[in-house]
């Protein structure tokens, strides 16, 4: 099936105004710097936003057409000649169709690539095949692999270059933009390795990554309209993940929840729970982990989805409100 035909993502409404490719520029703009990036896709050009690569640098674009495995495969071995391939697919297709060779012919010999996913958890109308709510169990439980998923469009262009400044394989969770951003909503910084706190409070905090950051902010929001002060992290990088900044602001507010578009088995929430567990000092603090929980879902729209399968900032304020024993 060619990129013309894939029905790819569904968010961009027709005739409306073009949306940037915030992810397309900036890889683009990295390219520019650095002559040794490669591009591949899986016949999903425009839906990974690399049309603008492919225009801009023919010959270090490679449509490997729908075969992932395969298309890992040819990064890993000019990764070994010297090149620094970006390989782009949905996000379901490149962890959990490709995951043998992500195991073998990237992670297990450290080799220079980087898998920049689309489409991550529940954000297309193409139900369960499209839908990635296990690759961050998959990509965690591989040595050398470095993982960050930026809170939004605005932050894209960071977690790239955050990316291209490791010399090893990294998994990007990326989710094209359904709207012209304002560059002063989140902060554009990434440190990785190290989590990021958006809005101070002591009540209560939340860790969120990529989505669920903003439905986090709603949250704090909300609380704050009745005199109750949440901080919201942004956990950007979940490996190597931050243990000492969670330990320190679970304990600090004594209320925690993790916020992740993802299932709640394997990932953020299992992240914070494993640093919460290991530190015996700690188990005083009241957790919860908010995702998806153990089950597959319905394709459908994103604002949908999110309230059915309880990762809304309403799911989030009534969660942190039963920690809170609040009414």
């Amino acid at each position: 099936m060619s990129d013309h035909l894939h029905l790819g993502d569904f968010t961009q409404k027709i005739g409306a105004s073009p949306i940037p490719n915030y992810y397309g520029d900036a890889l683009v703009t990295l390219a520019k710097n650095n002559p040794k990036i490669v591009a591949f896709t899986g016949d999903l050009t425009p839906a990974t936003e690399c049309d603008l690569f492919r225009d801009t640098f023919p010959d270090r674009f490679f449509n490997s057409g729908i075969a992932e495995a395969n298309m890992i495969g040819v990064a890993a071995g000019m990764a070994r000649c010297g090149d620094v391939p970006f390989v782009h697919s949905f996000s379901v297709f490149l962890t959990r169709r490709a995951f043998d060779q992500v195991a073998m012919q990237v992670a297990y010999p450290r080799l220079n690539v980087k898998l920049a996913g689309f489409l991550p958890g529940l954000t297309t109308l193409l139900g369960v095949s499209h839908q990635s709510i296990d690759d961050f169990a998959l990509m965690r439980s591989l040595p050398n692999m470095t993982i960050i998923e930026p809170s939004g469009p605005s932050q894209m262009a960071a977690a790239l270059r955050a990316a291209a400044s490791i010399d090893g394989p990294v998994y990007l969770r990326m989710h094209k933009a359904t709207e012209t951003i304002s560059t002063a909503k989140i902060e554009h910084k990434i440190e990785l390795g190290k989590g990021q706190m958006l809005s101070n409070g002591n009540d209560a905090v939340i860790f969120a990554c990529g989505h669920m950051v903003a439905e986090a902010l709603e949250a704090a929001r909300l609380f704050e309209k009745v005199g109750i002060s949440i901080a919201v992290a942004n956990m950007h990088t979940l490996k190597p993940f931050d243990t000492d900044f969670v330990i320190e602001h679970a304990t600090r507010t004594g209320v925690a929840i993790s916020a992740e578009n993802h299932s709640i088995i394997g990932g953020l929430g299992s992240a914070i729970s494993e640093a919460l567990a290991e530190r015996q000092a700690n188990t005083s603090v009241k957790f919860k982990r908010l995702g998806i929980m153990d089950t597959f879902a319905e394709g459908g729209s994103t604002p949908y989805l999110f309230n059915k399968y309880g990762l809304s900032a309403q799911h989030l304020f009534s969660s942190i409100s039963d920690l809170l024993e609040i009414k």
